[in-house]
């Protein structure tokens, strides 16, 4: 069956690149920008560690997809949404723009996939995964405003809470911080699965520090502090962002912890050794 997401898995070089400093505030929403040279992939920039942990989360909230699709079929839900909107006639051509859009997009070829499904869009507004291939595309070119607003779209026709991380991230970029308290509140009660729920804390937490809110960003976090048998990457990526706020809490003993959890699980995760040296371990 194929994936429902769209995005590609990140890369141990993305990964590496998560940014050292935790101090510097939310990025201001970049001007437009031309599509890149065909299969570029997007750069990452060092712009502060809850900055991008919250960027890399709700990218992975945003999708659940296994590697590069070969498939020309959409997934079952959203066959059915193409089949319920568009007339017989057009289908198979709306499926092309779909999946050429989504296939992009996993590339890294934001801005295509931003202009390749536009004419679905046009013709067919009410098909929530157009918007979310539009919304997440135009996430990836910083463009929040924008990604807001085509995200919002895909939340209210799928009526689900799938896509709130990264609307928070987009809400938390514009400093729109009551957005994301909300946007929090709605996924803490819908209780999804625990990595959906970890994105959403991790943005959630990193609005409160944006505003100085370090305890409170503690607080948020306080669900990540148990330890499971069997860790997973969205353990690893509370952990970091517990560590890194008593880090800057000046609790070094509390970041020593977390951080060393972290390297007993994977050494490689970020700049996780480099932080433990910083810290006298």
């Amino acid at each position: 069956m194929p994936p429902r997401r769209v995005e590609k898995p990140l890369t141990e070089a993305e990964r590496r690149s998560m940014a050292i400093k935790a101090t510097r505030p939310p990025r201001e929403e970049k001007p437009e920008r031309a599509a890149p040279p065909p299969w570029e992939r997007e750069q990452w920039v060092d712009e502060g560690s809850l900055r991008h942990e919250a960027e890399q989360a709700t990218e992975r909230a945003a999708t659940k997809s296994t590697g590069r699709r070969k498939s020309t079929d959409l997934a079952p839900d959203v066959a059915e949404d193409l089949a319920n909107a568009a007339p017989s006639s057009r289908q198979a051509r709306y499926q092309e723009r779909l999946t050429s859009a989504a296939d992009a997009l996993d590339r890294g070829r934001y801005a295509d996939a931003r202009r390749m499904v536009q004419p679905v869009l046009r013709d067919l507004p009410d098909l929530a995964f157009g918007h979310e291939i539009a919304g997440l595309a135009l996430y990836r070119l910083g463009q929040w405003r924008k990604a807001a607003a085509e995200l919002e779209l895909a939340r209210q026709l799928s009526a689900t809470v799938q896509h709130n991380a990264v609307l928070m991230d987009c809400y938390r970029a514009m400093r729109r911080y009551h957005e994301v308290e909300a946007l929090w509140k709605e996924l803490r009660e819908a209780s999804p699965e625990p990595a959906l729920m970890a994105e959403g804390r991790i943005v959630a937490a990193g609005a409160l520090a944006d505003q100085g809110d370090l305890a409170g960003a503690l607080k948020v976090m306080q669900k990540a502090t148990e330890v499971p048998k069997k860790p997973k990457e969205h353990h690893l990526r509370q952990w970091y962002v517990l560590a890194d706020l008593y880090d800057r809490s000046g609790d070094v003993i509390k970041a020593r912890r977390y951080f060393s959890l972290i390297v007993e699980v994977d050494r490689t995760f970020a700049d996780v050794t480099e932080r433990l040296r910083t810290l006298g371990r």
